[in-house]
């Protein structure tokens, strides 16, 4: 069976002149808008519109690669993790440098709370350590803090395992279960509870950390080397509790974005996955490849591949779906971000 969406062109978004490394969609904001922002080796995160890939601005100041990029949940502030040893948070309307968190080595992987208007952050990457950083308490060395409006909790209460750290602009950071990650941190996902965090790290463990008692809850062993570990988009249907989605080796795992450690689904494949998202409304499941440059699209339930999306360059290092799930975002070593439409109804540019 044929994927049951007509082919059309993607939109190819250029600006970056090295590997992208890592793209993700905000929420869904005013109006049915969103945005995408992309991390790349070139040193420059861009911000773009969502639907249409029009490029907003680039965030200039990071002195290495960047590796990751993520949006607050109202998109009103970006957070970059680099190989400059720092991670800096943005002002999306201005393109201020709020705050520059410095770190000991290179970051690779930073996260906000998914719900509305964070004031926390945490980072992680070759130091090995989980930080959550706190942005109300002092003021970054970038310029004015941010103020907290957002419904968003307070930190927990630090606890008697650790006292804080005081690091880069004066931003008060917790290290959360110290000692316990055996390589670099790759990735970090807020989830739904706030109090629980969700670190990939090189040395094949997927960990559900609790902030209160600042411990692992969970920890799952994968078989090969981690690629990508995101969450889905939660605006698709109001009431879905997410997919945690980990690219590993040469498999797919799917967890229950509530219960921490609970695997849903393991899809197994003939090639490196670097990268996956799912869209759990349509039933999709895209991968990006190390070995090639192709974006292959299955069924979600029945593992059948539908399509194969041809148009990259080089390997796929990210791919992320919409908040509405209608297109998704691939992100590759060609230095280029590419939108591909995800549904039948005409959508974006593609009316």
């Amino acid at each position: 069976m044929a994927s049951d969406i007509p082919k059309v062109v993607p939109l190819t978004c250029h600006g970056h002149s090295r590997p992208v490394t890592h793209l993700s969609f905000s929420s869904t904001v005013e109006e049915d808008q969103y945005y995408l922002i992309s991390a790349c080796k070139d040193n420059n995160p861009m911000l773009r519109d969502g639907i249409t890939g029009d490029w907003i601005g680039t965030f200039l100041g990071h002195k290495g690669a960047v590796w990751q990029a993520r949006l607050s949940a109202d998109a009103a502030i970006a957070a970059t993790a680099a190989a400059d040893f720092s991670a800096k948070v943005w002002d999306t309307y201005t393109g201020e440098c709020l705050h520059t968190l410095q770190h000991a080595h290179i970051v690779r992987a930073i996260a906000f709370p998914i719900q509305a208007n964070p004031q926390v952050l945490a980072t992680g990457g070759a130091e090995k350590k989980l930080r959550i950083f706190d942005l109300t308490r002092g003021n970054g060395s970038g310029g004015g803090g941010t103020s907290s409006n957002g419904s968003s909790p307070p930190l927990p209460t630090p606890s008697s395992s650790g006292s804080p750290i005081q690091s880069g602009g004066d931003v008060t950071s917790y290290e959360i279960g110290p000692g316990v990650h055996g390589g670099t941190i790759k990735s970090i996902v807020w989830n739904q509870d706030y109090n629980i965090v969700t670190t990939a790290a090189e040395d094949r463990k997927i960990r559900w950390w609790d902030l209160r008692s600042r411990h692992p809850v969970k920890e799952y062993a994968v078989d090969g080397t981690i690629g990508s570990c995101e969450l889905n988009s939660l605006a698709v249907r109001p009431n879905d509790p997410g997919i945690l989605t980990v690219a590993a080796g040469k498999s797919v795992y799917l967890f229950d974005a509530v219960q921490p450690g609970r695997l849903l689904k393991k899809a197994d494949f003939g090639y490196e996955v670097a990268s996956a998202a799912v869209n759990s409304d349509s039933g999709r499941l895209v991968t990006g490849s190390a070995n090639d440059t192709w974006a292959r699209v299955y069924d979600l339930h029945t593992d059948e591949e539908l399509d194969v999306q041809k148009g990259h360059h080089g390997p796929i290092w990210s791919v992320s779906f919409s908040p509405d799930g209608k297109l998704y975002g691939t992100g590759s070593e060609d230095g280029t971000v590419k939108l591909w439409k995800a549904c039948r109804e005409p959508y974006g540019l593609w009316r």
